[in-house]
């Protein structure tokens, strides 16, 4: 294995402190909008992100800011709440590691150009010689492109490239189907009748699973 690729939420930081702390906001400024409460301009908002789960779409906050004629932007919530994104404390001692490893590192992701702010104002961006967006290809996860764009920016071949991620269908099954070994990050310790080849609960797993490949 030459390369490794990950997911960027769920699997090296959370962003789910900031969404608690601007859906709120959204929902009272719908209700105001609308002329509904805030329990129905909830439900209304919600309602639309779920039915386009998995969908070029779903994956941009912006979107459903717009659908709704909001004027929240992702960009600016994110600088003005940098401390809300949160990075999980097993993924730099790990970045660290791969990096001394020798193995060239890069993020594969369905979200949009944004996503790459989030890895700046964290510092993670240094970490990697790629950075995958939707925008690159037009297309997300679970589709081929994307995981192929990213190995041939990389020059290497997808027998030779890891992709981590905490989504089985985006992240194990997407890879897999283009070659590439796929290791699903369940760090909440999910029950899915699905199965992954290799489940890790903490990045920290890796060092004994890659070193066991170079053996």
């Amino acid at each position: 294995m030459r390369a490794i690729f990950f997911d960027i939420d769920g699997t090296l930081l959370t962003e789910k402190p900031l969404i608690m702390l601007f859906l709120p906001q959204v929902y009272d400024t719908l209700s105001k909008k609308l002329g509904i409460s805030k329990g129905d301009a909830r439900l209304k908002f919600l309602r639309e992100i779920a039915e386009r789960k998995n969908t070029y779409e779903w994956h941009d906050w912006n979107f459903f800011f717009k659908s709704f004629g909001l004027e929240f932007r992702y960009e600016e919530l994110i600088k003005s709440y940098p401390h809300k994104i949160q990075v999980f404390p097993d993924v730099i001692p790990t970045l660290e590691w791969l990096k001394e490893e020798g193995y060239k590192l890069g993020v594969i992701t369905s979200g949009p150009e944004y996503q790459k702010l989030k890895l700046r104002i964290t510092k993670l961006d240094m970490y990697f010689d790629v950075i995958v967006t939707r925008e690159d290809v037009k297309t997300v996860k679970p589709d081929p492109r994307i995981f192929l764009y990213g190995c041939e920016k990389l020059g290497i071949e997808p027998r030779e490239a890891v992709m981590i991620g905490d989504d089985l269908n985006q992240d194990v099954y997407g890879p897999r189907n283009v070659g590439m070994m796929a290791i699903w990050i369940n760090r909440e310790g999910i029950e899915d009748y699905n199965f992954a080849t290799i489940e890790i609960r903490s990045l920290h797993q890796l060092r004994s699973i890659l070193g066991g490949f170079r053996k």
